[in-house]
């Protein structure tokens, strides 16, 4: 075997779609990244195959460089994770373009954000279900090391038949260990931003588990946790203060829910449980109102 030849076996290949899928739908996509829902020409099989933008992804890590400790990349921290309530990472690189891809399994349900616009309760009945695995699932990547950063309605994605709400996006995701946790970074969504991170303060995984809990008592109201509290970049400035109680805007909810949502949305993140501590506590909750 010639040096040539060497090289060419022991270098991956880039992905070439067009020539490995048939592209049936080009999804939402982000600021960073496009999505797609692929059909494999030999298999057949359901995929989908999320394509970041290599300036736009350069940019965000180039972020990191000062810190002389190399970031994993989103590819290699999702592939790291292996929970029913995750999304399931199947295979990471890059493709012939130069643009780092990671192909996922194919939720065919919707995002939770979109769920909760909608007149009708289509959560009744399955809330403590879709709570439980959003809660094994940050445990989950916790457990690993990790911290999501931007934990949120819209990274939480049905399954087609609705019985599993699924975590997605690893984007933001970063190591839990210093210096990725130092104060400074502030990336996220700023209507379930931790205070510690809007005042610049160093961060753990708490600062999901103040996301997560947002999230949950928005799933439970359909509203957010401060009656002045906008969506917009200013959103988080208002986290430091009281709560609104759940039970005003759902009286007939569990009691155990409730406090153990409230515990994870105080200011002090020393005051926070963690994912397992909140497992705990909900662990014989049946239903989400006190039926």
């Amino acid at each position: 075997m010639g040096a040539f030849d060497f090289v060419k076996k022991v270098m991956p290949k880039r992905l070439k779609i067009q020539d490995r899928f048939h592209v049936r739908k080009e999804m939402i996509s982000g600021t960073m990244s496009k999505f797609y829902m692929v059909e494999d020409k030999v298999t057949g099989e359901t995929f989908g195959l999320k394509v970041l933008d290599k300036e736009k992804t350069k940019q965000f890590e180039d972020r990191f460089k000062v810190l002389k400790v190399k970031k994993p990349s989103e590819g290699e921290i999702a592939m790291k994770f292996d929970n029913p309530y995750i999304a399931k990472t199947l295979e990471i690189g890059t493709t012939d373009h130069g643009e780092p891809y990671l192909l996922m399994e194919y939720l065919h349900g919707t995002g939770l954000n979109n769920i909760l616009l909608i007149k009708q309760d289509l959560l009744a009945g399955g809330r403590m279900r879709y709570i439980r695995q959003c809660a094994e699932a940050l445990a989950h990547v916790h457990s690993r090391g990790f911290i999501h950063r931007d934990y949120c309605p819209r990274n939480l994605m049905f399954t087609g038949d609705g019985t599993a709400l699924k975590l997605i996006d690893f984007g933001l995701s970063v190591p839990n260990q210093p210096p990725f946790t130092d104060a400074g970074n502030r990336t996220g969504t700023p209507a379930y931003m931790a205070p510690e991170l809007i005042r610049r303060h160093p961060t753990s995984e708490k600062l999901d588990v103040f996301s997560f809990g947002v999230t949950m008592y928005e799933l439970c109201t359909r509203q957010l946790p401060w009656p002045t509290a906008s969506r917009g970049g200013l959103a988080a400035m208002s986290h430091d203060q009281p709560a609104t109680p759940i039970t005003e805007l759902r009286p007939s909810i569990n009691p155990r829910l409730a406090r153990a949502i409230h515990s994870c949305i105080l200011p002090n993140p020393k005051d926070r449980p963690s994912m397992q501590d909140f497992l705990t506590a909900i662990r014989t909750v049946k239903y989400e109102d006190g039926q």
